[in-house]
């Protein structure tokens, strides 16, 4: 559902969007309580994401804004930069501020936060954790708050959010489309309604929009009278440490949003209520240890984390009855309303706290391979699923990289000119282009020919080239014919390919799978920036048959020309796992040659992993590596410690 904005510039009603009750309760939450951290909303394109936060603005007060950064953003545009205009009229460093400046007191927002670039994540990161902007840059220092709420949406096919930063956001909330009829239709005929009269549609739920931010008001002044007995303290840290949560972020933000939902429910004092719905909220991204372990949780998983935390919370009650005290309750001797929250407060137009419809989306999120995307089969490959599971971690990849200095997308695997980096050279100045001050200063210099102190001018001034690195587009060209899936081999085999993955995610690479087995070879995963996709996808191949090595050859070039298209600026990286024997036929090794010249001739830096073991080893790896002009790599030494010894184990 695309973002609605009336000719009069209001966006659509946020009581008006059908359904989504626990995205728009986390939004909430996050308003009354801003120390909270956040929210992260992740799911499939069209469900009201970006409509659900944008109209949230007009509910947070005159004061608050939503202060969106484009994922294109410059890094300056971000934190903010120098005036140059008036440091050489005026001679005074005038500094403008940010977007990270501009949302202070408010809301920032970043639509497609998981394709943000890794500088201005680290940008980011530094704000949300300081909740101040600091620039220090070419002599200058400059502060400024920025104290805000961050609230990001993303959809998970198209890559993974840093973990650094995905931490930062208190609350994740996953969204799908509904598949209830009468609420689709429902959704249908309020846009028709906006699209016809967007500003008569607005009015007609201005009543319930000033009720919905009167309650958010409230409950923000009574939050800070809010309780939160011990009982239930020991409840939060009860289910967090039964879930392993690393640190004690999980607790303090599992707290917040407890106190949050008090307040919002118009109680004084968290109840266990509270608590359930804080840990639905607060701790699915968190029980996260590696890039490939899902980052959802089941009903069945949250229910066994509440026992653990009930027994916590009893062991409070029983100590207070061992020393004679009374457990602190309700102020109400009745306890609380049986009818629920929300029956006697205001507002009680506003999100459901008691979350979305049981038969609503599914809490575990979309399928990520979606509905209709099984791989295929492989063209004559009868043997096991190649079965890829997550790494242990342990493994560290040897570092792979195209050569030369790129113009790609900031990452972590390759050389390449950046706004970041270490600065290189002074070059002509550009209007995307940092000031080189020394570089500047003399040119001034040259051009006064020593006649006392240079002035500098704006024909003086030089820009700084600055090298970083890049993301690539990494291929990987995995043989699962039958000689390399015998016997211990597949499973070394399978280890390095999670391995390679891993690596990819964390220099946030776009990676391709082309899978060789059997009559043929075929895309198994085609670019993507969700390496979780890849591995999931690999997992279903069907392994065995013949080695088409050439034709998987020739379908790495079609997915490298095909990307060329759309994302010129993004070098490739072609990985071959294979032992280099290509059967199929009499002309199946002159096909694998004349694919690799092709290869080579195009200029694609390759990398070959030699799958070849045994004691004796006909070389085919060495000879195709050669004939790619790649980089050889035997199996055994492709990580220095951990998968290593596993591979030199079953060597």
């Amino acid at each position: 559902m695309p973002d609605l904005v009336s000719a009069s510039g209001a966006h659509f009603p946020f009581s008006a969007v059908v359904g989504q009750d626990r995205l728009k309760l986390a939004l909430v939450l996050s308003a009354v309580s801003p120390g909270i951290g956040g929210v992260l909303i992740r799911g499939e394109k069209g469900t009201a994401k970006s409509t659900i936060v944008r109209g949230l603005a007009p509910l947070l007060g005159e004061t608050s804004r939503v202060v969106e950064l484009p994922i294109g953003a410059t890094e300056d545009r971000v934190v903010g930069s120098l005036d140059l205009t008036r440091v050489l009229r005026d001679g005074q460093a005038h500094f403008t501020p940010g977007l990270l400046a501009q949302a202070d007191g408010g809301v920032l927002y970043i639509d497609e936060v998981n394709l943000l670039s890794d500088h201005l994540v680290d940008v980011l990161l530094d704000a949300a954790a300081s909740g101040r902007v600091t620039v220090e840059r070419d002599g200058v220092s400059h502060t400024q708050s920025a104290k805000f709420v961050l609230v990001g949406t993303m959809n998970p096919e198209e890559g993974e959010l840093r973990p650094q930063l995905l931490d930062r956001f208190g609350l994740v909330v996953d969204v799908a489309g509904p598949r209830d009829v009468d609420e689709r239709v429902s959704i249908v005929t309020s846009r028709m309604a906006y699209d016809a009269d967007p500003d008569a549609f607005t009015a007609d739920h201005r009543v319930a929009e000033d009720t919905l931010s009167a309650r958010i008001a409230q409950a923000r002044a009574l939050l800070p009278t809010v309780a939160l007995p011990t009982a239930e303290l020991r409840r939060i840290a009860g289910i967090c440490a039964h879930l392993d949560v690393d640190g004690l972020r999980g607790d303090i933000v599992m707290a917040r949003t407890a106190s949050a939902h008090a307040a919002w429910r118009g109680a004084v004092e968290v109840n266990e209520d509270d608590v359930r719905i804080a840990a639905e909220l607060a701790l699915p991204h968190r029980r996260r240890r590696n890039p490939f372990d899902d980052s959802s949780m089941s009903e069945e998983q949250l229910d066994e984390a509440l026992g653990a935390g009930d027994e916590a919370a009893s062991d409070d009650t029983t100590a207070r009855d061992e020393t004679g005290e009374n457990e602190t309750g309700e102020n109400d001797p009745d306890g609380p309303d049986p009818d629920g929250p929300g029956t006697d407060g205001p507002g009680t137009d506003g999100p459901d706290p008691d979350g979305p419809d049981p038969d609503g989306p599914d809490p575990d999120g979309p399928d990520p391979d979606g509905p209709d995307n099984d791989p295929p089969g492989g063209g004559g490959a009868t043997g096991p699923q190649f079965g890829a599971t997550p790494g242990s971690g342990s493994a560290r990849i040897r570092t792979f990289r195209a050569a030369g200095v790129g113009d790609g997308e900031p990452g972590r695997r390759s050389r390449a000119r950046s706004t970041r980096g270490a600065t290189v050279r002074d070059i002509e100045f550009g209007a995307r282009t940092p000031v080189h001050l020394f570089g500047t200063v003399l040119s001034a210099a040259r051009r006064s020919a020593g006649d006392g102190m240079p002035a500098v001018e704006p024909s003086d001034l030089r820009g700084a080239e600055r090298v970083g690195t890049e993301s690539n587009l990494v291929v990987f060209l995995v043989d699962l014919s039958g000689s390399m899936t015998a016997r211990s081999r597949l499973a070394a085999v399978r280890d390095a390919c999670v391995e390679l993955l891993r690596d990819s995610y964390t220099r946030r690479d776009r990676v391709s799978v082309v899978v060789a087995c059997g009559k043929d070879a075929y895309i198994a995963v085609p670019p993507t920036r969700s390496v979780d996709i890849a591995v999931a996808r690999l997992a279903q191949v069907r392994t065995g048959g013949r080695t088409p090595l050439g034709e998987g050859l020739m379908r790495s070039v079609e997915v490298i020309d095909r990307a060329a298209r759309t994302d010129p600026q993004r070098r490739p990286l072609l990985v071959v796992v294979s032992d280099g024997r290509a059967t199929g036929g009499k002309d199946a090794a002159r096909r694998a040659e004349a694919a690799a010249d092709d290869v080579a001739r195009r200029g694609v830096a390759s990398v070959v992993v030699d799958c070849e073991q045994g004691f004796v080893k006909l070389g085919t790896a060495v000879s195709l590596a050669r004939r790619l002009g790649a980089e050889y790599v035997p199996l055994a030494d492709l990580a220095d410690v951990g998968l290593a010894g596993r591979v030199r184990g079953v060597a």
